[in-house]
């Protein structure tokens, strides 16, 4: 008899020293979390070399270095490739929210959803946060103003009978567009697929969410969207 009280207390005990390991590495998971969203909220220096990238080309081209076309279609490529790290970071900002909550719901009740934050109740859906966004509409608002200042010179006085004089070497910015725009397009379908999966197959403990409002501070469209 005692020895089975012995095992029992054991066989408890080891239990306890699990539970206790699982909870240390959930809880050094959850700071690497919030350390990889910092890591890719750094992005933010990409746009500063995009800008970089946009004052050496165009002082290039003044110095007549580097024709307007291949300047244009480079101004271009970087923009897309600004874009592209907005969509990748976007997603593994969004998948480390998603396990930051699934974390927080093995530890936190029902109340704190009222008494500390209700961010764990809800995943946020699949979207970039304010950050990512105005970068986004540095890259697109660049790239527009290159490309309109290159039609302007480039192609709109030809534009008529005089079409014939338009010289090919012109269309290099908008095949980069084009291109450009087909690898961006697949990238933020994969990106939004990944984020899908990863929900689907990693929902997290169930939350009761009666009377918590999910709506524009946890990425949703308006108040109540979930």
């Amino acid at each position: 008899m005692a020895e089975a009280e012995g095992g029992g207390v054991g066989a408890a005990g080891a239990r306890n020293a699990m539970g206790a390991r699982r909870d240390e590495l959930l809880l050094k998971m959850y700071d690497q979390m919030f350390s990889d969203i910092n890591r890719h909220i750094l992005v933010v220096w990409q746009s500063v070399g995009v800008l970089v990238g946009a004052f050496s080309l165009f002082s290039l081209v003044e110095r007549e270095l580097v024709p307007l076309d291949i300047a244009s279609a480079l101004m271009v490529l970087l923009a897309g490739w600004l874009v592209a790290h907005l969509y990748d970071a976007a997603y593994w900002y969004n998948r480390n929210l998603v396990i930051i909550a699934n974390i927080e719901r093995q530890f936190l009740r029902r109340e704190d959803l009222h008494e500390i934050q209700y961010y764990f109740g809800a995943h946020r859906p699949d979207r970039m946060f304010t950050h990512l966004r105005i970068q986004y509409a540095l890259a697109i608002g660049l790239s527009g103003i290159v490309l309109v200042y290159h039609f302007c010179l480039r192609v709109l006085p030809y534009l008529g009978p005089d079409w014939r004089l338009i010289q090919p070497a012109a269309s290099v910015p908008y095949l980069t567009l084009l291109v450009a725009g087909f690898y961006l397009e697949r990238l933020r379908r994969q990106r939004a697929a990944s984020y899908a999966e990863f929900v689907r197959n990693s929902p997290g403990i169930d939350v009761e969410t009666i009377g918590v409002s999910y709506g524009v501070g946890h990425g949703f469209e308006a108040s109540g969207g979930r």
